[in-house]
Order: structure tokens, then sequence, then C-alpha cells
């Protein structure tokens, strides 16, 4: 069973690697160099089907091998972003844990999720001006819940991977209440 994480492994590697060479402006001037080049050799060859051939089959390898290349990379890069997504949500005690999961949910639960943050949209929307919604002193007040006037950030001690809290549990929502941090 090493063996197959290992060359799943080199795979990866190997993904991440072509993908971002390929996406290279280095890349895009040697294809663009190999066309040309192609063109070029054309009245040599007397524009035959040989040499059409050869380009066409050329680009069609390519771009069958990059289409799975690129996928595996998307794929990857979704799950990434997935769980720093993830994290936010489940690490703020006034989101809604349900949305950490949302991308197994069905279609229709995502309408209705849709359709409650439609709903908030259009009540925001009724505040006569942006700030009532979003001012200063609000931005300070989730800054201070963050970082407890106790601690300065200098002094906080590095975190580990592993997580003391329960995510899952939600304390009252109180403006007096302050969260520390463990």
């Amino acid at each position: 069973m090493k063996h197959k994480k290992s060359g799943k492994q080199f795979f990866e590697n190997f993904a991440s690697k072509a993908s971002k060479a390929v996406g290279s402006s280095y890349a895009f001037i040697s294809a663009l160099s190999i066309v040309i080049l192609w063109a070029v050799c054309g009245p040599f060859f007397d524009f035959s089907e040989t040499w059409q051939l050869i380009i066409n089959t050329g680009t069609t390898i390519i771009t069958f091998l990059m289409v799975f290349l690129i996928q595996k990379s998307q794929n990857k890069d979704s799950l990434a972003i997935q769980l720093k997504l993830n994290e936010l949500v489940a690490s703020s005690n006034k989101s809604s844990n349900r949305l950490v999961d949302i991308e197994s949910m069905t279609e229709e639960e995502m309408i209705t999720v849709q359709k409650y943050y439609q709903k908030l949209s259009e009540l925001s929307e009724k505040e006569k001006t942006l700030q009532t919604s979003h001012s200063i002193e609000e931005a300070e007040e989730n800054h201070e819940d963050k970082n407890p006037p106790s601690r300065k950030p200098a002094e906080r001690k590095p975190t580990t991977a592993k997580k003391t809290t329960a995510v899952s549990k939600k304390e009252p929502a109180s403006k007096n209440t302050k969260k520390t941090r463990q």
C-alpha cells in the first residue's frame, strides 16, 4: 500500500509542476514557435497532407493529455479553497455550520439557502446608508472580540494544528460577551 501512496504522490507532484510549466509564458512562446516553424516548413513539404497531419496529430495528443492534467490541478485547487472556506465558516460563532458541507447538498437544498441570503440582501438594501450595516465601530468591536485587551498581539502563543474547542457549540450573541482564544 505504501507503493500506491508514493505513486499518487509522484503524480500529484508531476501534475502540479506540469500545470505551472504549461501555464507559463515560456510554454506559450514555445507553442507559438512550433506553430510558426510548422507554417514556415509548409512550402518545403508542398503543404502536403502529411505536413498537415503532423500539426493536427501533435496538437490533438497534447490537448487530450492537458485536459486531464488541468482537471487534476483544478480538483486539488477546488478542494483547497473548499477547506479554507469551511475553516472560515466553522471558526465564526455567528455563521451557520450547515454551510461547512454545502457542496454535498442537493440543488434544491442549495436553492433554499440561496433564498435565505437573497432575503438577507433585500433587508440590507432597505438600510438608509452603507454605514448602517458596516461601520467603523462595528469593525473595532469585531477586532476587540478577536483580540482581547488582556493580551497584546505580540504576546500570543503559537497555535497548534489541533484545536481544543468544539466548533459546533454556539455562544449566545451578545455585545458584552468577549471571546478568548485558547
